[in-house]
């Protein structure tokens, strides 16, 4: 059974954080689905994540091309897992069934910390997921630095 992870952002942009999550994962040989909600907001994410550093290179793509099977990284609106993506990244509030967990390696929910909404719907997600027995811990950057806070299961 996969767990979930919450990434509790307050000093580095959703991107940044995204990217470097994204990069381990790649480098685990994992397949990857990036879950939001609004899709204005998935392309500006994919535009900055194509804006990386010029010595990187991070293969994704926007779900509704012609080889989204193919993607190792896919961002959607959806929850449908096209690409094969054994890691579920949420952002934007989406949610993840925790019968999903089950059937995943990771479960990553990227949350921004200035935001009371965001920080609410974070911890009803927390609630949700651990009391249907889903194994979560919750990891916070505000000392500059991520810090395991929680865990439950």
């Amino acid at each position: 059974m996969g767990a979930v992870l919450f990434y509790h952002l307050t000093q580095r942009p959703l991107a940044d954080t995204l990217r470097t999550l994204l990069e381990k994962s790649l480098a685990n040989g994992w397949r990857v689905a990036v879950r939001g909600t609004n899709a204005t907001a998935l392309a500006q994410l994919d535009e900055a994540l194509w804006l990386g550093p010029k010595d990187g290179f991070l293969p994704h793509g926007l779900k509704g091309g012609t080889s989204d099977a193919m993607q190792p990284v896919l961002l959607q609106t959806d929850a449908g897992i096209v690409n094969g993506a054994v890691c579920v990244m949420a952002v934007q509030g989406a949610q993840v069934a925790p019968e999903e967990v089950g059937a995943l390696e990771r479960v990553c929910i990227l949350f921004d910390g200035h935001d009371d909404a965001a920080v609410s719907e974070a911890r009803g997600q927390w609630k949700a997921l651990t009391g249907a027995g889903v194994a979560a811990q919750y990891w916070s950057e505000e000392s500059g630095r991520w810090e395991k806070k929680a865990q439950s299961g």
